[in-house]
């Protein structure tokens, strides 16, 4: 089915962070695809970095490559892998990305020497990258997830901008807002005051929700639901609850099951088409019914993290799914890490033997695992460990300036290699990060 014009969805998040704003994105976006429309989904993210590539994981879990090699936002994995579809550039827009093509612009002269204002420039240009998508891709539906939550500065331009989008577009935007309904424990009590706030706030910055998605760890019953309704002045169809499920894969089945992608159906003047619901039943039938048990060990330069190899696990997970499996990734299997005060060094390795491979357990390396470099004397250092398939570990000198491993760019670690290493490592007092200075552009290649 083809529209003759592009209906826009607008997913903002109240209450707090973290609530799955992206995993709701993807499960609207899967409900329409399912009727039969082409969808796109966009993250729009209100950190002022250019792209996540410099990131460290740390900071904001992976980051994902598109088709097109763009860096961008975790959540992007999340639209592929729901939607089946490749996710480009377009797909991702940051503050950062927004504010230097308004500023190059302004370089090159072409605002005509006019003051440059976060409204309307700032603003412009935001919608600008809304409307791509839809205009030149021909999508019938484009979700726009907006990062942050209501309330934080960062996210305001992008706010404002959805305000001004929804009244250009008039019936053909909607906005759903994603909230949290808690359980006090001692009052015995859920309660819907949090919502009824970010609802308020949203409003106060001009936009009314169309739909509310609320979130909560047990089922609301319908009084409740009828009074965040008649509090927040939204239609008693679109406010649906979004209870805790096993498996991020039974969001689609909930929103569904609540009438959600009906009610945008309706609210945006389209004609009904049955969903296509085989596919995804077979695919809950292999997740919460699985004919065997795999674990696989994730090798990792993060491994505190779990979002920091989101995409790996989720990939072996779907790998499990396809062959009735539940795979179980157990992250820093055998790494042993050294770290300490002056460097930060992985040299020694547990014995693979620690860790026994048989028909049940098996490993994956997501990425090179390496050596944070650091500066002695303006002589930097790093070596990347490295596996093959026989579960051999290597160090590869890729920075080696200390002349330790003199031609030789690979060679086994062994115990006598990491503690020459790291002997080396500590005759240095200070070492202070290595700097790539102002002329090297990182962005893009800090991965």
């Amino acid at each position: 089915m083809k529209l003759s014009k592009p209906k826009y969805i607008f997913v903002t998040g109240g209450v707090a962070s973290s609530l799955g704003k992206g995993i709701i994105s993807a499960s609207i976006a899967r409900l329409l695809q399912a009727r039969g429309y082409s969808v796109t989904i966009q993250k729009l993210d209100p950190y002022i970095n250019v792209d996540p590539g410099t990131l460290n994981p740390y900071e904001h879990g992976e980051c994902y490559v598109t088709v097109d090699g763009h860096e961008a936002d975790l959540d992007l994995g999340h639209y592929e892998r729901f939607l089946g579809i490749q996710t480009t550039k377009a797909n991702n827009i940051t503050t950062g990305r927004i504010y230097k093509s308004v500023i190059d612009k302004e370089r090159r002269g072409d605002y005509l020497g006019k003051t440059i204002q976060v409204i309307p420039h700032i603003t412009d240009e935001i919608k600008r990258n809304v409307k791509l998508l839809g205009n030149k891709y021909k999508f019938d539906f484009v979700i726009t997830e907006i990062g942050g939550t209501v309330g934080d500065i960062e996210s305001l331009p992008y706010l404002e901008s959805i305000r001004q989008l929804k009244w250009e577009l008039g019936k053909d935007a909607l906005c759903v807002h994603l909230t949290y309904v808690p359980y006090l424990a001692a009052a015995g009590e859920l309660k819907t005051k949090p919502t009824q706030h970010s609802v308020m706030m949203l409003r106060q910055l001009g936009i009314s929700p169309d739909a509310l998605v609320l979130r909560s760890d047990r089922p609301l019953n319908q009084s409740i639901k009828d009074k965040i309704s008649l509090m927040c002045d939204v239609d008693a169809e679109g406010v649906v609850n979004c209870v805790d499920a096993p498996s991020i894969y039974d969001v689609p089945k909930i929103l569904f099951e609540e009438g959600l992608d009906a009610y945008v159906v309706r609210e945006l003047g389209l004609p009904f088409h049955d969903v296509d619901w085989d596919e995804w039943a077979d695919l809950l039938e292999r997740v919460h019914h699985p004919k065997h048990e795999v674990n696989i060990a994730i090798v990792g330069k993060y491994i505190d993290l779990p979002d920091a190899y989101l995409s790996v696990t989720e990939a072996i997970k779907a790998g499990g799914f396809a062959n009735w499996a539940k795979v179980t990734p157990r992250q820093n299997a055998f790494i042993q890490r050294i770290l300490n005060s002056s460097c930060h060094v992985i040299c020694t390795m547990r014995s693979k033997q620690e860790y026994v491979l048989n028909e049940r357990n098996g490993k994956m390396i997501p990425e090179k695992v390496g050596l944070k470099a650091v500066q002695r004397d303006n002589v930097d250092y790093e070596f990347t460990i490295v596996f093959d398939v026989n579960m051999k570990h290597y160090a590869t000198a890729s920075k080696d300036r200390t002349e330790l491993f003199a031609g030789k760019p690979e060679f086994p670690i062994t115990s006598q290699v990491g503690t020459r290493i790291l002997d080396w490592c500590n005759q240095c007092q200070t070492p202070t990060p290595v700097s790539y200075g102002s002329s090297y552009p990182a962005g893009n290649t800090a991965r």
